[in-house]
């Protein structure tokens, strides 16, 4: 048995997370309470419909960033296929919402920042050791 949860759990914890996000201005309780989330919307990559998923996020050294953990499945999230299809998106932070464009960080950059990741957050490390696939860290700079 895999303690990775199925896609149809994922879709209705991921539907409360946004409805108590936009609810409470951008703050949510339970697991996720305290941690800095945003709402990410994406491009379908192969559908062309918008794609939203609440991700926790970071700022190092001044700069946004999301990671594509899926709680160290072997597979990314959903969204990170669709920012590499299309890389432009929209986020919400709080209260405040604007466009944006990601940047997968490449590897030596990725390598490096994730040390810096880690230690603000060692759970994505404990992600990274469940899965051989390297867990791709975005920058989301304002469009």
């Amino acid at each position: 048995m895999s303690d990775i949860p199925s896609a149809e759990f994922m879709k209705e914890l991921n539907k409360s997370i946004v409805e108590e996000f936009r609810a409470n201005g951008g703050k949510v309780g339970g697991q996720f309470e305290g941690a800095d989330l945003l709402l990410l919307t994406t491009t379908g990559a192969k559908s062309g419909q918008p794609r939203l998923a609440p991700l926790a996020y970071l700022t190092i050294d001044g700069k946004l960033i999301i990671i594509g953990s899926k709680a160290g499945a072997d597979t990314n999230p959903d969204w990170v296929h669709n920012l590499r299809a299309n890389p432009k998106a929209h986020v919400e932070v709080g209260t405040g919402s604007y466009d944006v464009i990601a940047r997968e960080l490449p590897r030596d950059e990725r390598d490096a920042l994730f040390a810096k990741v880690v230690a603000a957050a060692p759970g994505f490390g404990e992600y990274q050791s469940k899965t051989s696939r390297i867990i791709p860290l975005f920058e989301l700079a304002r469009a």
